[in-house]
């Protein structure tokens, strides 16, 4: 009885594997951890303090999370409120200015979404992706 069931299951396994081995393939390039912002649009905690005021820090995480605590002096820019925030950032920038953009943690796309769209729709240069964001921040900050 054991043996006549062995058979099925090895069938069953092998079937699932199939659609697994294909998202494999599909989606090599796409894998999450793994950051879609080249290196040179990363900035680390040190690096973005040592640019003093120099820098604007932009946080892009969500209102409430904001509200709650921020990098001192941050400005809040996020996807969610993008046309209603942008105007006040844009009061606040200088082009000599480098801007860095952080959200929850090195996972997190807000950031990288919002560094997207300050360079291709508004047209800034020196925006930099913070790297592990505001987990990240927070360590360096204790």
């Amino acid at each position: 009885m054991k043996s006549s069931l062995v058979r099925p299951a090895l069938i069953l396994a092998a079937l699932a594997f199939v659609p697994a081995l294909g998202e494999v393939i599909y989606f090599r390039d796409k894998i999450s951890w793994e950051s879609p912002v080249p290196a040179s649009e990363m900035v680390t905690v040190d690096q973005a303090r040592a640019w003093g005021d120099n820098a604007i820090w932009v946080d892009a995480r969500p209102d409430g999370e904001f509200a709650r605590y921020h990098v001192p002096n941050a400005l809040l820019l996020n996807e969610d409120r993008w046309n209603d925030l942008l105007p006040s950032f844009l009061a606040k920038w200088s082009p000599e200015k480098k801007v860095v953009v952080y959200c929850s943690s090195q996972s997190c796309n807000a950031s990288r979404e919002v560094a997207h769209r300050l360079r291709d729709e508004a047209q800034l240069k020196n925006v930099f992706v913070l790297q592990g964001g505001w987990e990240e921040w927070l360590k360096k900050n204790r």
